[in-house]
């Protein structure tokens, strides 16, 4: 989930967090509640919508499928044994 505010852009998914930090966008903050991560964003050009959605039909987010895909896959081993 993301959303963008007052020249910020907050989101809770960590690969697109990544993404943003790899396109040189500033992180401000980030925390965790419960289980849920929040990482904003400066967002003064109110880009990040737009790399939000690059990052949708990247190459990192197929890499982000396949390694969660693989952590996955690692998990339900480890039980069967």
């Amino acid at each position: 989930m993301s959303s963008s505010t007052q020249n910020r852009y907050t989101t809770s998914d960590i690969a697109l967090a990544a993404y943003l930090k790899l396109k040189g966008v500033r992180l401000v903050d980030c925390g965790k509640d419960g289980q849920k991560f929040s990482f904003i964003f400066e967002d003064p050009s109110f880009s990040c919508e737009d790399l939000a959605l690059e990052f949708a039909n990247s190459d990192c987010r197929r890499y982000d499928d396949e390694m969660r895909s693989l952590k996955k896959v690692l998990y339900s081993k480890g039980k069967r044994n």
